[in-house]
């Protein structure tokens, strides 16, 4: 892709994407993942970028803690607007329920702030298995996702979403390709030949 003033460097592929994105990485391995996580979350803070790290299998303090180990240059405490790192349960899930409406605006503010405060772009990326904890709501994330490229057209947040193939059954790995027009394969950022428009998925999906 061309670079162009709305194009932002991934930070592990030599091409330029626009900012807004949409990405599933889908994984097996765990150093695999932290290879990838860790250069587009450099990238972001090499760029200047508000940058957001949404964990769930570790806490965030052990994040920082790999992340630092890989590179990763985290932010002073009088900084900390720049780069963040909270738990998947204060983001998606708050009150304890995961009501996609809600998260949808939780990205909009993300993005909002990050103009407001004089970043150029933003990017976060979260990982997803907190999905399978049993969170009321949470048979809803796919929902979430195909919705999530709606909001990103306006509010053009640059997104991960992380999925354990490990973790995750076929069915909803499939449905994950189904929601995310760009898929990171081999470490390198790819269309994905199965992304349906969101119109399009959500006619299949059952009422909630």
């Amino acid at each position: 892709m061309c670079k162009n003033q709305n194009s932002v460097d991934m930070g592990f592929t030599d091409e330029q994407f626009r900012a807004g994105t949409h990405m599933c990485l889908i994984y097996s391995e765990e150093e695999e993942r932290k290879k990838i996580i860790s250069k587009f979350l450099d990238a972001g803070n090499s760029s200047g970028e508000k940058v957001a790290y949404f964990a769930d299998e570790m806490s965030p303090e052990e994040v920082k803690t790999w992340l630092m180990e890989k590179g990763v240059e985290i932010p002073a405490e009088d900084k900390k607007d720049s780069f963040s790192v909270v738990s998947t349960a204060s983001t998606y899930h708050p009150k304890g329920v995961f009501v996609p409406e809600e998260m949808l605006e939780t990205l909009k503010t993300f993005y909002g702030d990050a103009k407001a405060e004089g970043f150029p772009a933003a990017r976060v990326t979260g990982e997803m298995a907190w999905a399978l904890k049993g969170i009321p709501g949470s048979e809803r994330l796919m929902e979430y996702e195909a919705k999530v490229n709606d909001v990103l057209i306006e509010h053009p947040v640059t997104a991960i979403c992380q999925y354990n193939a490990n973790k995750f059954d076929g069915a909803t790995i499939f449905q994950c390709l189904q929601v995310h027009p760009y898929m990171i394969v081999y470490g390198q950022i790819v269309r994905n030949p199965y992304y349906m428009k969101p119109e399009d998925f959500l006619k299949g999906q059952p009422l909630k």
